[in-house]
């Protein structure tokens, strides 16, 4: 099963990105009534399979682009800042950010309780080298993965080159190559400011 705050957090995604029109041809491909998702269910894994599946011959678009914009804009869009803040609680800089990365699906729990995330585990392979593997049962999170490392590392203000390896929703990884930890200002980030993992919400 499949908790229903991801599949709401792909409506609202579809919606705020392409609009709501876009989003009601994308349920009804997929045999879904509009505003039938309820953020507090839970769904079979079928359906978000067909979600990816209806939204990439909507929009014409190769599904692992869309899903990297998903990663993209958990962070980035104004509308989620209580997910961004609740990565930036994982370190003060991109390095120890993504040794936070392990930690991410309990945390997650935290804010959101029975929300299940695959698991993550990064390895390092030098100072400047990681590999992050994605293991479970959620189609192509790899991807999802790719945009919210991007994102991060454009709010940290590193300069980092990814790429993914696996296109199976069961083991994927991510190479990780760290070109400048400090390469530009990163975004203004307030630790006491006010929101955190009670923000994370749809």
């Amino acid at each position: 099963m499949i908790h229903g705050l991801v599949l709401k957090t792909f409506q609202v995604f579809m919606e705020d990105t392409y609009g709501a029109a876009a989003w009601e041809r994308v349920a009804r491909e997929a045999g879904l009534e509009p505003n039938e998702l309820e953020a507090m269910l839970s769904y079979e894994h079928t359906l978000l399979r067909s979600l990816v599946g209806a939204a990439e011959r909507v929009l014409g678009r190769p599904c692992t682009q869309f899903l990297e914009d998903i990663g993209t804009y958990l962070v980035s869009h104004p509308n989620r800042e209580g997910l961004r803040r609740l990565l930036r609680f994982g370190g003060v800089d991109f390095i120890e950010f993504l040794h936070s990365l392990d930690d991410l699906p309990g945390r997650a729990r935290l804010a959101v309780p029975n929300l299940v995330l695959p698991d993550l585990e990064l390895i390092d392979e030098d100072s400047n080298h990681f590999v992050l593997t994605v293991t479970g049962n959620m189609i192509s999170f790899g991807f999802v993965m790719i945009g919210v490392l991007r994102a991060m590392a454009d709010d940290y203000g590193a300069l980092v080159l990814l790429e993914h390896h696996g296109s199976d929703c069961s083991a994927q990884r991510i190479e990780i190559t760290l070109v400048e930890n400090a390469f530009a200002e990163g975004r203004e980030f307030d630790l006491s400011g006010p929101g955190g993992m009670a923000e994370v919400t749809i």
